[in-house]
């Protein structure tokens, strides 16, 4: 030791004391004072990121859950992806070019590398998008194509049935992911090796614990500068606070609301906020006996205190809902929406000519901000006569189930890049066993969205976004409860850490400083 004497109960004691050190480091590359490299000098090379929810497959095309998407955004990549602006921008794409009004060509990036060590090619594209067509889960983003074809080693030709203007966008969702031809062919499984493009590559799947990846070194953006990721699933707020705090995790994706002014209060935390473009709702299975009927649905829309939601779920940190479509996009009105009103609900139920006794359901919450939003709602309605409980399922359950229509009610919420995608996904009655929860099948709501994919102009496709606005209002399929604003909180060591509006965050680009 520093006296230099040279005993041996000091050399013993020296011994005693690195080891005590070398304990001192997790396996996963974390230690109680900064896992990931912040101001206690940790390894610059690691983060640990902390979610709320596990996703419910790794593969690009088994799932339409925004936990999914934040690994297959690591894993994988596709043609197009939304920057800042929530604009679609070439990903895997050199160029490309609208030939007519129903045929596109693109150029792909040459020398793209696969986990594998393939070489991207435009075999690659054409039967990656063919398969992907195959599941319902995503074949939302890609039946628009009707044929989709090799022009050259580097060239994809996709044609659609006249003017589409979903094209770009649908490109950019997670479903249209580029994987090896070869390893479609072969029948592998991407959920449990998902072998993309992307900057990350997994190492293990700890289900109900942990995802580890470690970077691709030959990613064709440039290999990430972080090396070992490891994402921990928290389903609880607090405890996600907490491990922040601690210095257990880094980074926190979905910040607990009531823990946001004391992070903002800490000069060792970054808190990140943006207007999210999801909307969250009370779904309401528009196929069930009493939910069936639009008068009920408008009592119970009517009933809802939104102010009180977004105190108690959200802490004050949303804005109330008002609208069937999020109102941060240009096309969304509030013509025709219900506000807080009791007697006028008692109204509704008169109109409805159904006993509020008869509506009985069960709210299913996937977490804690959604239940503490159903217990309001619980004793909202109850003031109108209708009775409802609380269940709690976790979120592959609750996609499950909410998906194929085994429910009644639901706290929920979608979000997308663009109001286009986000009406289809969640009213078109093609999306009905897959986002479209309330089932709702109106064709005067599908011509408008049909005619809106079909509109180029965007005058004119916003113009009938507002008239489809107005009529989504008025038949209340869902009771929309508010618009989050979303928070990111991580260790000020951390930069390059951008979120747009829709939630996208490229870990690519984050890094440690200096």
């Amino acid at each position: 030791m520093r006296n230099r004497k040279v005993r041996l109960l000091s050399l013993l004691l020296a011994t005693v004391m690195m080891l005590g050190l070398l304990a001192g480091c997790s396996s996963d590359g974390g230690s109680g004072s900064g896992s990931g490299g912040g101001s206690n000098g940790g390894d610059k090379d690691s983060i640990v990121i902390a979610t709320a929810n596990e996703t419910p497959s790794l593969s690009p095309t088994e799932h339409n859950a925004v936990a999914g998407d934040y690994m297959n955004q690591l894993t994988y990549s596709m043609l197009f992806r939304t920057d800042m602006d929530l604009k679609p921008q070439p990903h895997l794409v050199e160029s490309y070019e609208n030939v007519d009004e129903s045929t596109w060509h693109f150029k792909l990036k040459e020398g793209v590398k696969f986990h594998n060590g393939d070489t991207m090619t435009a075999d690659d594209v054409v039967a990656s998008l063919q398969w992907a067509q195959g599941f319902a889960e995503v074949n939302l983003y890609n039946k628009n194509f009707v044929s989709i074809s090799k022009v050259d080693d580097l060239t994809v030709e996709i044609k659609t049935d006249g003017p589409d203007a979903m094209v770009l966008s649908n490109l950019c969702h997670h479903g249209n992911a580029i994987v090896p031809k070869k390893l479609i062919d072969e029948g592998h499984d991407f959920n449990e090796d998902p072998i993309g493009t992307g900057p990350y590559k997994l190492v293990e799947w700890k289900r109900g614990d942990s995802l580890t990846f470690e970077a691709f070194e030959d990613y064709f953006l440039g290999a990430p500068k972080i090396k070992n990721m490891t994402w921990k699933i928290i389903p609880e707020g607090s405890s996600r606070t907490i491990a922040l705090e601690a210095g257990e995790v880094d980074l926190v994706v979905e910040v607990e609301a009531m823990d946001g002014d004391r992070l903002k209060e800490n000069s060792d935390i970054t808190v990140l906020e943006y207007n999210d473009t999801s909307l969250s709702w009370l779904m309401l299975n528009n196929e069930k006996p009493g939910l069936d009927n639009q008068d009920v649905r408008h009592a119970i829309n009517t009933a809802i205190d939104k102010e009180s939601v977004v105190t108690v779920a959200y802490n004050g940190m949303a804005t109330p809902a008002l609208s069937q479509m999020p109102m941060n996009f240009e096309g969304a009105t509030e013509e025709n929406a219900d506000t807080y009103d009791a007697e006028k609900a008692k109204e509704w139920l008169d109109k409805s000519g159904v006993d509020p006794a008869d509506v009985q359901f069960s709210i299913i919450c996937s977490d804690d901000t959604k239940k503490r939003a159903a217990e309001v709602i619980q004793a909202n309605l109850k003031e109108i006569g209708i009775n409802c409980e609380i269940e709690s399922m976790d979120l592959a359950t609750y996609l499950s189930a909410t998906a194929e229509g085994d429910y009644s009610a639901s706290i929920g919420g979608y979000s997308s890049s663009s109001l286009l995608s986000y009406v289809v996904g969640v009213y078109h009655s093609s999306s009905i066993n897959a986002s479209n929860k309330t089932r709702l099948n109106n064709p005067e709501v599908d011509a408008l969205i049909d005619q809106a994919k079909v509109t180029i102009d965007e005058t004119q496709q916003v113009a009938i976004m507002e008239q489809l606005s107005a009529k989504l209002n008025e038949i209340c399929s869902q009771a929309p409860l508010y618009q989050p604003l979303t928070m990111r909180a991580f260790n000020a060591g951390l930069q390059g850490v951008e979120v747009n509006d829709s939630g996208y965050l490229y870990f690519e680009n984050v890094s440690w400083a200096e």
